[in-house]
């Protein structure tokens, strides 16, 4: 399987592709104004469980216990966190404690939340990408990293930013390089369910 190198022509063809997709254009422009306009502050339970209720309809995230979630992000007092830019609340959010003291790590439904508050300072991650940032790690070398530093968020993030500087995409968003890299992902290396 040949995987086309990235580069801005690539990643161009990417994002018009991205703006054909209607369903995931207007879910993406949905959670942005309910996030941003409808309920940009993260105080009040029942702005947080619609939230999180919305993202985790839209991403299929498999929340499964979203009063839970949206309780302790609630408890986490994260506006000010948000405010800075704070990468470590990516981590803080993902860690719950479900059923007294069973913990939970919903990494990737915690990388949606922050990104829709700040999608250019927080990236998200998914499977997808992962996928084929790995390939590209091995075929380019572009950064140094091991598999587990994708579920440290500040690690994750220095390897899209190291991955935008080695093919010369400083150009696009960190948001639009998600684009590019979920929809390659997912067409170079779709998930098999039996």
């Amino acid at each position: 399987m040949k995987i086309t190198k990235p580069s801005q022509n690539i990643v161009k063809k990417y994002l018009e592709k991205w703006d054909s997709l209607k369903n995931y254009v207007l879910q993406e422009s949905s959670l942005r104004k309910l996030f941003t306009e409808t309920y940009p502050e993260n105080t009040k339970m029942d702005d947080v469980l619609i939230k999180v209720c919305s993202l985790n309809d839209f991403y299929s995230t498999y929340i499964f216990s979203p009063f839970k979630v949206a309780e302790h992000i609630v408890s986490l007092k994260i506006d000010k966190r948000l405010k800075q830019n704070d990468l470590t609340l990516v981590n803080s959010i993902a860690n719950i404690k479900i059923k007294g003291k069973k913990r939970i790590n919903f990494y990737s439904f915690a990388t949606k939340y922050c990104s829709h508050h700040k999608p250019e300072i927080y990236p998200i991650y998914d499977y997808y990408v992962e996928r084929i940032i790995s390939h590209f790690k091995k075929t380019e070398g572009f950064c140094k990293f091991i598999k587990k530093d994708f579920k440290d968020y500040q690690k994750y993030r220095n390897i899209l930013i190291n991955f935008q500087i080695y093919f010369g995409l400083t150009r696009y968003t960190l948001k639009e390089i998600d684009k590019y890299l979920w929809q390659a992902g997912k067409e170079y290396f779709p998930r098999k369910y039996t």
